[in-house]
């Protein structure tokens, strides 16, 4: 089947990183951020992902037509930012039957083959994955009965709108009929067209324990990494005190915990926390990363301490900076 990656954003909140890499590429140990997205589908029921998207699709393009996957890629362009209901509106002439459609920044446990259960015994128009949160006022809201018919749909309710804590997880199952309930141009699927569905009994949702990561923010980035490390979601590598290694050990004697090391990094003698570090970075002695992304063949000096920074690619930071959030290149507001 089909699976629509909604992924028209510009990962702003990633910064430098994507300034000239697109958040689908993105890698997360050793497979792209998309893979990963897309693995909430088991393989063997994926022909074709559909990425519609208007950030650096070309690249997305290029990259899937260089590198070998188990799967068919096809992008469906933005010209002009269009919501998440005219980005997959947008896919109405290319995609067909049931298919399944996530947002592109999705890392959780989900089996989206039992949504497609559900969907099916529900003869439901979308089905979605659902999540339990203490606090739903951020997130598209949730009643479901006792069929998993979803009755209600409240997207980010204020504090006395809230009658659940159901939260819409980003990941669907869609009949191609879900596109006659909506318009053409720029719309949002979960304000326009869900609440509707609800209203007439064709949505349906599952709730589903494990993890649920929306890997958009630095953070919630190593938490996916970390989700993925514990998980077993690499292809390669190994997990030596709850870090991933691309490369077998290092002669470094760095205190590495929670943390993504990827291949030709040189960590020093300094200490590591919950951080990623992407290939051919240099750490100079006595360094301290701690909530950190560090971009492809940076450069960090010796005695730096970073924390909750985002290093751009091929940065040098020079010896005994300290750093407590933001990013480097250090912005006009550092």
């Amino acid at each position: 089947m089909q699976v629509v990656v909604l992924a028209g954003g510009v990962g702003s909140r990633l910064r430098p990183w994507t300034n000239s890499v697109p958040k689908p590429l993105l890698p997360m140990l050793d497979r792209t951020l998309l893979e990963h997205v897309v693995s909430s589908l088991p393989a063997e029921l994926v022909d074709e992902v559909v990425v519609a998207g208007g950030y650096k699709v070309n690249m997305i393009e290029d990259y899937f037509n260089e590198h070998e996957v188990p799967f068919d890629v096809r992008i469906v362009p933005e010209d002009k930012p269009l919501g998440t209901g005219g980005a997959l509106g947008n896919c109405r002439d290319v995609v067909s039957g049931t298919f399944a459609c996530f947002n592109g920044d999705i890392i959780s446990s989900l089996d989206a083959s039992e949504l497609l259960d559900l969907h099916k015994r529900n003869k439901s128009v979308g089905t979605l994955g659902l999540w339990e949160v203490e606090d739903p006022t951020r997130f598209g809201i949730v009643g479901v009965d006792d069929d998993h018919r979803i009755t209600r749909f409240k997207e980010k309710p204020q504090p006395d709108e809230v009658f659940s804590n159901l939260i819409n997880a980003g990941s669907y199952i869609f009949n191609d009929d879900i596109f006659d309930w909506m318009p053409h141009g720029k719309h949002s699927i979960e304000r326009d067209v869900f609440p509707k569905l609800a209203e007439e009994g064709l949505l349906s949702g599952q709730d589903f324990d494990g993890y649920f990561i929306d890997a958009g923010t630095p953070t919630a980035w190593n938490q996916g990494a970390k989700a993925c490390i514990e998980h077993e979601r690499f292809n390669h590598g190994s997990v030596r005190s709850s870090s991933w290694y691309e490369q077998g050990d290092s002669s470094s004697t760095a205190t590495v915990t929670d943390s993504v090391i990827s291949k030709l990094c040189h960590l020093g003698t300094g200490r590591i926390h919950q951080s990623s570090l992407l290939t051919g970075v240099h750490l100079g002695d006595d360094c301290t990363l701690d909530a950190c992304l560090i971009g492809k063949d940076a450069r960090i000096g010796a005695n730096c301490t970073l924390t909750g920074v985002v290093v751009d690619h091929g940065s040098i930071i020079p010896s005994g900076t300290v750093l407590n959030g933001g990013q480097w290149p250090l912005s006009e507001h550092q």
